[in-house]
């Protein structure tokens, strides 16, 4: 098994004012060439926006861009005619394929939001761009991992064009746990939303992450009040 550890407080920040971004991987002026992707997974943006404030429009290509509110709600406007808003415990997928540009904005007058975006490269490229979205209240098990995305559209949760499976998990007490890589020559990037978790010897706390990769299996040991999202992806693509 093979890991790298990424400590809070050692990811890339931007602060705007109206932004407070840190990037788990190399984004926009943070740039860090040990630290472009794990595998697929090229971005993982931990965005604070103040009220009233967003990302004007803008454009994407060939990228699935998954979007996580942790707090607060996310008004989206794109060009396949979509507007609506994406609200705390929801996901949001777009897979930007040929392009596709869009906005994003707080509308709370008085409430800053948090959100996780994470950016994985697709398998196939110039795909038709789409957009979806979908509660994962009704997949929510407590103190266990629970599938909220997958490549495959019959599966519980949202769908990407890549082999790659993302699961949350709530803990409220104290619980060991066994994931499985789903396919061979994937990893698992593995980020703390809340709490504290153990893998091996490594402790991991409030917003640290572990990628892991060339094992079958991750054990971990989760501390109450943790939560979690494992993000698996190929490693070669």
């Amino acid at each position: 098994m093979k890991t790298i550890y990424h400590a809070s407080d050692t990811r890339g920040n931007a602060n705007h004012g109206w932004l407070n971004a840190n990037h788990s991987f190399s984004f926009a002026n943070y740039y860090d060439p040990e630290r472009m992707s794990f595998g697929a997974l090229r971005v993982l943006n931990d965005d604070t926006i103040a009220p009233g404030k967003g990302f004007g429009t803008h454009p994407h290509n060939n990228m699935e861009i998954i979007t996580i509110p942790l707090a607060g709600d996310l008004e989206h406007k794109d060009s396949m005619g979509n507007v609506g808003a994406i609200n705390e415990g929801e996901i949001q997928v777009m897979s930007a394929g040929t392009g596709v540009y869009h906005s994003e904005y707080n509308k709370n007058p008085d409430k800053p939001i948090n959100l996780l975006q994470l950016w994985v490269m697709p398998k196939e490229r110039n795909v038709a761009p789409r957009y979806d979205q979908k509660s994962v209240r009704e997949l929510k098990k407590n103190n266990a991992f629970y599938q909220v995305l997958s490549p495959n559209i019959d599966d519980d949760g949202m769908w990407i064009h890549q082999d790659a499976w993302f699961h949350l998990g709530d803990f409220e007490k104290a619980t060991e746990k066994i994931y499985r890589i789903k396919k061979e020559g994937n990893g698992v990037y593995v980020f703390i939303i809340e709490g504290t978790i153990k893998i091996g010897d490594q402790q991991l706390n409030k917003r640290d992450a572990l990628g892991v990769w060339e094992t079958e299996f991750i054990s971990f040991e989760v501390q109450p009040q943790s939560k979690i999202l494992l993000v698996e992806v190929p490693m070669s693509y």
